[in-house]
Formats: structure tokens, C-alpha cells, sequence
């Protein structure tokens, strides 16, 4: 009969470094989310009223629908 060993188990990282790793990896996706949104808006506002009305946005609304605020329900569906 043999005997196996067993150490206790080590924490590939630390918790406070895994806590860490994490926060700033939340942070990133919320920047790049934030611009991605942001080269949204800033193609919209390029568009003539002519071409936003035939999408269903007013100029007003443009910030709205992007950030995904549905004042009108029809603007649910742009999401």
C-alpha cells in the first residue's frame, strides 16, 4: 500500500492581487465602452436630420438612445 502526500493547496495569485487584477480589468471595459459609445454619438451627430428621422431619431435623442435611456419605447428596440 502506498501513501500519497498532499501539501495545501497555493493560490496561484493572491487575493489581494487577484482583487486587483480584476478591479483594473472592470475599469478597462468600462472605458472602452465609454468610447466605443462616444464614437457612437459623434457618428450620429454626423448625419443630416433628413437621415436621423429615417432611423426614428431626433437630434435631441441622439445621447439618449446611445446610452440606452428609452424615453419613447420605440427606442427599446435600438438597443
Amino acid at each position: 500500500m502506498s501513501t500519497i502526500s498532499q501539501s495545501p493547496a497555493q493560490p496561484a495569485i493572491p487575493n489581494v492581487l487577484g482583487g486587483l487584477v480584476r478591479r483594473i480589468g472592470i475599469w478597462a471595459h468600462a472605458v472602452a465602452a465609454y468610447w466605443e459609445r462616444r464614437a457612437a454619438i459623434k457618428a450620429l451627430q454626423g448625419l443630416d436630420d433628413r437621415e436621423l428621422r429615417d432611423i426614428g431619431l431626433a437630434r435631441c435623442n441622439i445621447e439618449t438612445a446611445v446610452f440606452g435611456g428609452a424615453a419613447n419605447p420605440e427606442m427599446a428596440r435600438l438597443r
